[in-house]
């Protein structure tokens, strides 16, 4: 596990390993429009899953990764908004469901570790309730606002086969960047908003 506890206060082991223990697909790869598969059954596999992904998220210098961008058809994210404090722990969400979104909408940049070096501004719901299953298979609910709840999202759209880029609404902005980073724009897949 990447977390462990010393006399009572837990401490998560954030290193960035030169080689991660698993490859961050790319823009492109087929794996990454495949809608992901409900996890079963939470067990020592999918902890070690969920360990191993953390791993190379913090490697990748990311605060949120999917099961699909490392190619894993399974509903799992890890996210870390605070990659750089050892004692925030990070959330591991099996099988997310958002319940909820907040009426209030929000546009800020996104970036993604499978279109690496591109930003782009998205418009989200500011807030949403998401339920789910933690590292322990116990059942959790939480409301989020800001950071979390915007990293929430993206991750949660990789679930669907969604990236950020396919919600992005300047075109202009998209092409260039996409251009100067040497992504297709055969790869975006428009979708319509929610």
């Amino acid at each position: 596990m990447l977390w462990h506890t010393m006399t009572s206060v837990v401490v998560f082991d954030k290193q960035k390993l030169k080689n991660p223990p698993l490859k961050i697909h790319a823009l492109g790869h087929r794996v990454l429009r495949q809608p992901a598969k409900r996890v079963a059954k939470v067990d020592t596999n999918i902890r070690q899953l969920a360990s191993q992904m953390l791993q190379t998220m913090y490697s990748a210098i990311g605060i949120g990764l999917a099961a699909p961008q490392i190619g894993i058809n399974k509903q799992l994210i890890v996210i870390d908004c605070e990659p750089d404090d050892p004692h925030s722990p990070p959330l591991v969400m099996i099988n997310p469901e958002i319940l909820n979104y907040g009426i209030e909408l929000e546009t800020s940049d996104e970036g993604c570790l499978s279109v690496p070096k591109v930003y782009l501004e998205v418009t989200r719901p500011a807030q949403i309730e998401v339920s789910f299953k933690d590292e322990q298979g116990r059942a959790q609910t939480i409301k989020a606002d800001g950071l979390l709840s915007r990293v929430i999202q993206h991750e949660m759209d990789h679930l669907k086969g969604v990236m950020f880029v396919d919600r992005v609404e300047n075109q202009l902005a998209l092409t260039a960047q996409f251009s100067k980073h040497g992504f297709s724009v055969s790869h975006i897949k428009p979708i319509s908003k929610d």
